[in-house]
């Protein structure tokens, strides 16, 4: 018997020719950038918190994103381990000219000039007391003379040819007073991909174990936002906006894209989301376990990521996706 339903749904589900017809949400390599850590010496080094992820000498940091590249993925940020002795309360090393990060992206631009090279702005590497923000002795953590640092790192990266420059902080005034520092020097093409929304998450546990990079003391609440707030993210990217950010960042991405998506309404800036460490492991883990199929979750949660909003995902998976991309 056929019921009178002059709508059926299901008639733009009958085939995969039609299903990619009216599909809504588009994912390729092209969306996505790949985090990569770096350390000193001529060796790699397996990050246990992270299977399958790497710290990388520069030499295989470039080996690697040129890998990433050729497939289709058109930018990497960059994340550095550094050794206990170069960390200082005053994060000196962090604009070093002769540091890691810059030696890192002139050998990067080198061999691969159409890469887009992405670095991370923010003091906890390079920190003895492993903050973003430079520490004073009573514990607080002191924003305007960390954005004083925070403007002689992004320089030091922009000298170096970095593509774009990352503040991950979450100090306030910090992209209006880089995006000064940038066009003071005439770096008026290097952009600012600010991490606008960046919750103080328990999902960051993984990175902070790759880069040796966990606070002393205390926690990063003061800076990074309560996972309760919403609207505060709104004022954040109006701030950011402002001040001259030319892409606006969530972190995490998968338990924010009802943040993702509420950016998306309130800017027309082109907006990333940060697939962390957290969600990274958790996919891993149970994929390793046999509970769920690593390549068909991984899609599905990108997927979401850009359905909520996202015009660019940052994901350890980068170069796994575009290899199945490729081999479709």
């Amino acid at each position: 018997m056929l019921i009178d339903m002059p709508i059926r749904p299901r008639r733009n589900r009958k085939s995969a020719a039609i299903r990619d017809l009216v599909r809504e949400t588009d994912l390729n390599p092209g969306h996505l950038i790949y985090p990569l850590f770096l350390q000193e010496g001529n060796r790699n080094e397996a990050i246990s918190s992270m299977p399958g992820c790497q710290r990388w000498c520069v030499d295989d940091l470039v080996k690697e994103a040129g890998e990433a590249h050729a497939l289709g993925v058109p930018a990497v940020v960059l994340f550095p381990r550094i050794p206990d002795e170069l960390k200082t309360p005053g994060a000196e090393e962090c604009y070093n000219a002769d540091g890691l990060v810059p030696r890192a992206i002139k050998a990067l631009k080198a061999a691969h000039p159409s890469l887009v090279v992405i670095t991370d702005v923010a003091l906890d590497p390079y920190n003895s007391d492993g903050h973003d923000g430079l520490v004073a002795a009573d514990g607080r953590i002191l924003n305007d003379k960390t954005v004083d640092v925070l403007c002689q790192q992004a320089l030091c990266h922009a000298r170096a040819g970095a593509d774009i420059v990352a503040p991950s902080d979450m100090m306030d005034g910090r992209v209006a007073a880089i995006r000064e520092a940038l066009d003071g020097e005439s770096f008026t093409d290097v952009s600012i991909m600010s991490y606008t929304a960046k919750y103080a998450s328990a999902f960051y546990g993984p990175f902070r174990g790759a880069l040796d990079s966990a606070p002393k003391s205390g926690d990063k609440k003061t800076y990074q936002m309560d996972p309760a707030n919403a609207r505060e993210a709104l004022r954040e990217a109006e701030l950011d906006e402002s001040e001259g950010a030319d892409i606006l960042m969530v972190k995490p991405a998968g338990p924010y894209l009802d943040i993702i998506h509420q950016i998306r309404s309130h800017t027309t800036l082109p907006i990333a989301a940060y697939q962390v460490s957290g969600e990274y492991l958790m996919i891993k883990s149970a994929s390793a376990a046999g509970w769920l199929d690593e390549a068909k979750v991984v899609d599905e949660s990108l997927i979401g990521i850009r359905r909520a909003g996202a015009d660019m995902i940052l994901t350890y998976f980068a170069k796994d996706f575009a290899k199945r991309y490729r081999a479709k």
